[in-house]
């Protein structure tokens, strides 16, 4: 009973952020939950009974991957022109 538990959170967590990594606006806490999706689904793989896949998981899917897109997201962020709000009102 409690192995059906555990599945089924897993189930849910993983959909949850799988939807959230692709509906969010920004884009370092969409980078942020697909890392942790990878995590989410090594931990599937394990309770799969597939270690093998689980470590490749961890370490390209949440690991390497999740790297070079937090790289990617703050090159995007330094070329983006800044916008200056200019103080006072319009006279």
């Amino acid at each position: 009973m409690i192995e059906w538990l555990l599945d089924g959170l897993l189930v849910l967590a993983l959909v949850v952020t799988a939807v959230a990594a692709l509906w969010s606006r920004n884009l370092f806490r969409a980078v942020v939950v697909f890392i942790a999706f990878g995590v989410l689904m090594a931990v599937a793989w394990v309770r799969l009974q597939a270690p093998d896949i689980a470590l490749a998981e961890a370490a390209i899917g949440a690991g390497l991957t999740g790297v070079l897109l937090l790289d990617a997201v703050s090159h995007l962020a330094s070329k983006r022109p800044r916008v200056q709000k200019q103080e006072g009102g319009s006279r």
